[in-house]
């Protein structure tokens, strides 16, 4: 995976825009590690293959990076990302990663099933 550049982002959420996409988004602060340490209150979500579609997309900010989707029924929003892996093409694969270099969200969207 590579930083992100935000105006490479903008040019395949814009390609995106208005196709029958599958979704896959995911948030942690450190659930799959909570037993090294307790002190630390966790925190996940996790969703997969579910269908979207989105009238209007974007990147904001100056790294982390947000992405903000925006749906006939509301808004789907990452924040935190900072990599996007540069070997797809046809799909959009983003991650965040805190400063030991662990997952922290992930951000992905592809016209086929992941």
């Amino acid at each position: 995976m590579q930083p992100i550049h935000p105006q490479d982002i903008q040019t395949v959420i814009d390609r995106l825009t208005g196709q029958e996409l599958y979704l896959h988004l995911e948030l942690t602060t450190g659930a799959y590690a909570s037993h090294l340490d307790s002190s630390r209150p966790t925190a996940s979500a996790f969703i997969t293959n579910a269908a979207v579609s989105y009238t209007h997309g974007s990147i904001s900010g100056t790294g982390p990076y947000r992405v903000g989707l925006k749906t006939a029924n509301g808004w789907i929003y990452a924040e935190g990302l900072t990599h996007v892996d540069e070997n797809e093409h046809e799909r959009l694969i983003m991650a965040g990663h805190d400063s030991q270099g662990k997952l922290i969200v992930s951000l992905q969207l592809s016209r086929e099933k992941f």
